[in-house]
């Protein structure tokens, strides 16, 4: 598989809070969005950017057996429906827009922003 996240390691990856991880992955499907008309093919690296930190999310040991690991496999299916499949699941910009607000609001918080 590609890494398109170059710089990033898992050790980096998994040094973050679940809250830090899901803010970062709302930033890829940002730019997905922000992208589509100006620059499908910059939206769909975004996209592929996207995928890859959920599965890292998925990979790290302190989400096993937890209800976030139900959580992110469904999210993992429903943005792959929506970007790469036939959006069965009926999703908008607007809802991933504001499904991933909360957790960069939250992250904001945290640092006192």
């Amino acid at each position: 598989m590609t890494q398109f996240n170059n710089n990033l390691t898992k050790e980096r990856w998994f040094d973050l809070s679940l809250l830090e991880q899901m803010a970062n992955v709302g930033s890829e499907v940002h730019r997905i969005i922000a992208w589509k008309i100006t620059d499908p093919g910059r939206s769909t690296r975004a996209a592929d950017s996207a995928l890859e930190l959920v599965d890292l999310t998925l990979e790290d040991p302190r989400h096993k057996k937890t209800p976030a690991m139900v959580e992110l496999c469904r999210l993992r299916e429903s943005l792959a429906d929506y970007f790469y499949g036939q959006n069965a699941y009926g999703s908008s910009d607007q809802s991933w827009e504001e499904y991933f607000y909360g957790f960069s609001y939250a992250v904001a918080l945290k640092r006192g922003v």
